[in-house]
Parts: structure tokens; C-alpha cells; sequence
């Protein structure tokens, strides 16, 4: 990893090195850690995704670990805010990243009805040590089941709606944290679309903002109504099955009274 092509790639000026006491041996360091034990990571990732999939209610599962550029990227922009929380004198080093950073693996389980997630929950906090689940929600959407499980709600401007877990892994003896994302299939169409505009704009100029608020609002009635198609359905079936006992038994009554005549 060379420093002026890794600066110039991610628009890194020595003076914000400099400015959170960053020391480019650090990231070396941590580099070249992460690099040692990441395909022990893909190995976890799969193991975590093939685990998701056996739920019935997934639709499908992604997984990936995290790319080592990106990582030292990440802990650089994260530098500061780590300070605040645990004083100026505060260092990423190779000893403590896998416990601050917390996407080096990340998984994402798709489901289609909303109504499925609880379940998706139990199969989660059943199988492994949950450390935190924040459910990202839009306001005005109904949280009171989260509020009831006691899971953490934060309420996002963009309309971003997903349920994260983050999980200890052990892909090694050295614990690892990873992150479950939780969405529905309509959730996933409009988080890929709102990830991408913003990877490509610093600030997502008035008009595009706009419609991907109106993108946000079609997705969540897409959603509504999903549930509501899918209520339905099991009503039908549960009418169909009823309608269809009554006329077995009928016809085995008439049959009845056919064989005495």
C-alpha cells in the first residue's frame, strides 16, 4: 500500500493525517493484519450467509467482507470520532480495529413481506451473540414492536429503512464483529439506488434528492401493500380450504343417502 497513490485515490491530505495524530505505520500495520486473515473472514461471511438462508422466510442473502483499502479509509475518517469518545490520545492499531470497526464482514438478508422480519429476528438472537440492533427507520413509520423488544430506533432523513445486527464472530481465536442488515426486497431496491447516487455525489443536487424522496415513498407503499396482498392470500386459502371441506362432507353425506336408497 503506497501513501501518496492510497491519498490521492481517497482525497487524504497529510494535514488530516497530521490533524488526528494518524501515523501511517498504524495503517500499514492494519493492513497488512487484515489482509493475513481475510480469507478466514470469506469463509465466516459464508458460514453466516449459509446460516441466514436456512431460514424459509428469506428470500435471498449477500455477503462480503470488507475491501483493505476501504478499511483504512474508513478508519481515518473514523479517527476523530473515536477520540471524542474515548480521548485525544486515542489510536487505531492492529491490536484494537477488530472491535471498533464493525462491517469488516457484512451480510445482508432479504425477505419480501415485512411481516416476516420478527422471525428472521428470532433466528438471529437464537443463534448468535447479538451486540446491538438498531432498526433505521423513516418518520412516522410504526415502531411499536421494536420499541416492545427493546431495540434502538433511529429515525433517517433520507427514508433509509433497514434492521442491523451487530454479531461477535470468531473466524479465528481474535473476535470479530459482524453486521446483519435485515430488509425487505422494495427496502433493498431503494437502499442500492440511494447508496449509489451517494457514492457518486458529496451532496445529492436538489432535483435527484426530490425524486429519490418520492422513489422512498412508492417503496414504502410497495411494501404496504406487499403485506397486504399477502393477508389476503392466506385469507383465500383459509376461505378455499373451509369452502372445500364443507363440499367433502356434503358429497360424502349424499353418497350416504344414495347407498341406503
Amino acid at each position: 500500500m503506497k501513501k501518496d497513490e492510497f491519498l490521492k485515490k481517497f482525497r487524504i491530505s497529510e494535514e488530516q493525517l497530521s490533524e488526528s495524530n494518524i501515523e501511517w505505520e498504524d495503517l500499514q500495520d492494519i493492513y497488512y493484519d487484515f489482509i493475513q486473515y481475510r480469507n478466514l473472514y470469506e469463509t465466516q461471511a459464508d458460514f453466516i450467509a449459509n446460516t441466514l438462508r436456512t431460514h424459509k422466510n428469506i428470500h435471498s442473502v449477500k455477503s462480503r467482507v470488507k475491501d483493505p483499502e476501504h478499511l483504512i479509509e474508513k478508519i481515518i475518517r473514523k479517527t476523530l470520532d473515536r477520540q471524542r469518545k474515548y480521548g485525544d490520545d486515542f489510536r487505531f492499531t492492529a491490536h484494537n480495529y477488530k472491535d471498533e470497526i464493525t462491517d469488516l464482514i457484512g451480510v445482508r438478508a432479504i425477505h419480501i413481506f415485512k411481516e416476516d422480519w420478527e422471525t428472521i429476528h428470532n433466528l438471529i438472537v437464537d443463534i448468535w451473540k447479538v451486540n446491538e440492533i438498531t432498526a433505521n427507520v423513516r418518520e412516522g413509520d410504526d415502531t411499536r414492536r421494536f420499541e416492545e423488544l427493546g431495540i434502538q430506533i433511529q429515525s433517517r432523513k433520507s427514508g433509509y429503512r433497514s434492521v442491523h445486527y451487530l454479531i461477535e464472530s470468531f473466524p479465528t481465536s481474535q473476535k470479530v464483529i459482524a453486521e446483519i442488515q435485515v430488509r425487505t426486497i422494495f427496502e433493498e431496491g431503494y437502499g442500492e439506488i440511494d447508496h449509489e447516487l451517494r457514492y457518486f455525489h458529496s451532496e445529492i443536487p436538489e432535483v435527484l434528492a426530490m425524486n429519490l424522496l418520492l422513489l422512498n415513498r412508492i417503496a414504502g407503499s410497495a411494501d404496504e401493500m406487499a403485506s397486504m396482498i399477502n393477508i389476503l392470500n392466506r385469507s383465500w386459502q383459509e376461505m378455499q380450504g373451509k369452502y372445500e371441506k364443507i363440499i367433502e362432507e356434503k358429497d360424502k353425506e349424499i353418497n350416504e343417502l344414495k347407498a341406503l336408497l
